[in-house]
């Protein structure tokens, strides 16, 4: 990112129980707001299960916390009132937000239905000032839409980010690279995007206590307890490093990838492992259904704090066979992920080609064996396509405990959630 580059990160305050009340008050279906009262999105009051996915502030101050069970929800505030998910107006809002956020910015990057990064260092010459630009935004979703959203502003995408999670509701703040001392070091571990449960433990351990504590630690030091690729990650976010341009990852051609919520938290390696071979399936099915193939795979993963991170490696050669994806997948996993809880595990692959051919590479020595997959697979992919999807079945699916996806999905497992192309 350059010096004049201005980048601002949009977060609906409370989405889907702002949204929520919203839909409830214009069907008619109560008088009561909810974001009033102490209530929550997701979960059954009655079978007592399920997990928060949105609270209100209200509900927050009896330490009700999105992502955990409604029965531990419901032993803190017995008062709290449970609605269900109204998916497909969640989905009109949000369309609703990034249709006004493209009034102001040519480059909208969605990050999630509530949030988006807006590339404003163009626009600023059109209509001025940064922070009065995000205030009339901010007012026109208030009084366009009836919900409210924080605004961060900075010249990268995570000091935006994290700006955006200074006070809230309904406010604009800034983090600019000079203003890293005063907003941004003094702020307690646990307030540093990418620093999930596992990594603030380690981080404690060595006697760091603050993001500037960790800013100032030999980053040698951070990879070699938290992982190279993930130490190096935390040295730079504390140092309000983020070298990732702006830019729209997928687009028509030029990626394929699947990602499931999962309907409870895992930590166990070997689960995550058949999840990631259950996405393996479907993005390895979908690539040879394009005859196209694949340069580059990224994992990307939620944890139960909804932190989102991803790690992505290039391949030796292209290709859309299954068992390469996942074997690269399983590596890129190990590598980032330290067993804390995940919520949500995808796949993307990038760098798509439209050839009929790959270029052999002089230090891939599994080009016969890549050869002989892809005729594997996509004979597999025939009978598939004639007997459904459970004509073939991988011998690790076939326990009826196991999880998996389309490709090899249990629909029975309690473990799925809903999947997202």
């Amino acid at each position: 990112m350059t010096a004049q580059s201005v980048i601002f990160h949009v977060d609906v305050n409370s989405a889907f129980l702002s949204w929520e009340a919203i839909y409830r008050r214009n069907a008619g279906m109560t008088d009561m707001d909810l974001r009033t009262i102490p209530s929550a999105v997701g979960g059954d009051s009655e079978k007592r299960h399920g997990i928060i996915l949105a609270k209100s502030i209200p509900a927050k101050r009896f330490g009700v916390q999105t992502g955990e069970p409604v029965i531990k929800a419901l032993e803190k505030c017995p008062e709290l009132v449970l609605v269900s998910p109204h998916y497909p107006y969640y989905e009109e809002c949000s369309g609703k937000l990034m249709r006004l956020l493209s009034e102001y910015s040519s480059l909208v990057v969605p990050l999630s239905i509530d949030e988006a990064f807006l590339d404003m260092s163009e626009s600023v010459a059109l209509f001025g000032d940064p922070m009065e630009i995000a205030r009339k935004i901010r007012e026109r979703v208030r009084d366009e839409f009836g919900f409210t959203v924080n605004i961060g502003i900075s010249s990268n995408k995570f000091l935006a980010k994290m700006a955006s999670d200074f006070k809230k509701p309904d406010l604009c703040h800034s983090l600019f690279p000079e203003e890293i001392p005063a907003k941004l070091w003094p702020l307690p571990i646990r307030d540093l995007y990418g620093a999930g449960r596992a990594t603030q433990t380690r981080l404690s351990t060595l006697g760091l206590k603050t993001i500037g504590d960790v800013a100032a630690t030999d980053r040698e030091i951070l990879k070699a307890h938290l992982g190279k690729s993930h130490g190096e990650m935390i040295w730079k976010h504390a140092n309000g490093i983020d070298p990732e341009p702006l830019v729209l990852e997928d687009g028509p051609l030029k990626g394929y990838g699947n990602s499931i919520t999962l309907s409870m938290d895992i930590t166990d390696t070997d689960i995550a492992r058949q999840v990631l071979l259950s996405l393996s399936e479907t993005v390895g099915a979908r690539l040879r259904a394009a005859n196209v193939t694949c340069e580059q795979v990224t994992v990307e993963l939620k944890d139960a704090e909804f932190v989102r991170r991803t790690h992505q490696c290039p391949l030796l050669s292209a290709t859309n066979s299954t068992d390469i994806i996942y074997r690269t997948a399983c590596k890129l996993l190990s590598e980032f992920w330290h067993n804390e809880p995940i919520r949500l595990l995808g796949i993307r692959t990038g760098r798509i080609s439209e050839e009929s051919f790959s270029q052999m590479n002089l230090f891939d020595f599994d080009v016969q064996k890549s050869a002989k997959l892809e005729k594997l697979d996509r004979a597999i992919d025939s009978i598939r396509s004639r007997f459904g999807n459970d004509a073939v079945k991988r011998a690790s699916f076939l326990s009826p405990d196991t999880p998996r996806d389309p490709g090899g999905r249990d629909r029975r497992s309690k473990l799925f959630g809903h999947t997202e192309d």
